[in-house]
């Protein structure tokens, strides 16, 4: 009693055209605490997954359908194999193909014990294949299964939480750095502008040039030296 008013743990999508066996999963996966949504085939089971429009193959509603408008968690999809229209190997080909739920354990279960069919369903990705009737030890086996799926979930909201915190967080620190440099150029003195030359100076003339002066000064001087220059001479001077 006490189990079943507890808040059920798993989410479990059952699909079976069988109606007593669809009963039987029912009772034994909520003997389990575990919510189950049973549909009978696996056309209504991609309706209410999502993956299949509204009234698409399918001639009656599904037993149970979900609000599109909120997201539907299930743990585990467990499905007959010898269904009417789609087997339950080519549902597990769908789910399998697509992107959103292909992390989904799903479990193959069929009266007929056919080993190639259970190597089949195994390849394509199966977790489990059981042998009807489906017994309480076989929902046990389950469990870990149903586990991988909430840890899944939970590691991903943390990733997606942590991504979040390092957004805001280098926000904060950018704005910080932005004030810290603000505040930073507030307190340096402020230098004097260089003033602009005035026209006096900017049309000063260069100083002279000294180079030609002093050629002119060595060229005169050896003039003066040079041997063949014409001396005055004194004539008719007398000596005492």
């Amino acid at each position: 009693m006490g189990m079943a008013a507890a808040d059920p743990q798993f989410h479990v999508l059952a699909v079976d055209d069988s109606l007593l066996d669809r009963k039987l999963i029912e009772r034994l996966f909520r003997t389990s605490s575990c919510q189950v949504t049973a549909v009978d085939s696996g056309s209504k089971a991609l309706e209410f997954l999502g993956l299949l429009e509204h009234g698409q193959d399918c001639q009656t509603q599904p037993s149970v359908l979900p609000n599109h408008n909120q997201e539907v968690e299930v743990n585990l999809i467990i499905t007959d194999y010898c269904m009417p229209g789609m087997t339950g190997y080519d549902l597990l080909k769908k789910i399998k193909e697509s992107s959103s739920l292909r992390n989904i354990p799903v479990v193959i279960m069929s009266s007929e014990n056919v080993p190639s069919r259970i190597n089949r369903c195994l390849e394509e990705g199966a977790e489990e294949f059981f042998l009807k009737p489906v017994r309480l030890s076989d929902v046990d086996k389950l469990k870990p299964h149903m586990m991988k799926t909430k840890g899944n979930k939970h590691q991903k909201a943390g990733t997606d939480d942590d991504t979040q915190e390092h957004k805001e967080t280098s926000s904060e620190e950018s704005s910080s750095v932005e004030s810290g440099v603000t505040d930073v150029q507030s307190q340096l003195p402020q230098l004097p502008l260089e003033q602009p030359q005035s026209e006096t100076q900017q049309h000063q003339p260069p100083p002279p040039d000294n180079t030609n002066n002093c050629n002119n000064k060595r060229k005169a001087m050896e003039e003066g030296l040079s041997p063949d220059r014409s001396r005055t001479r004194y004539n008719g001077l007398t000596s005492l």
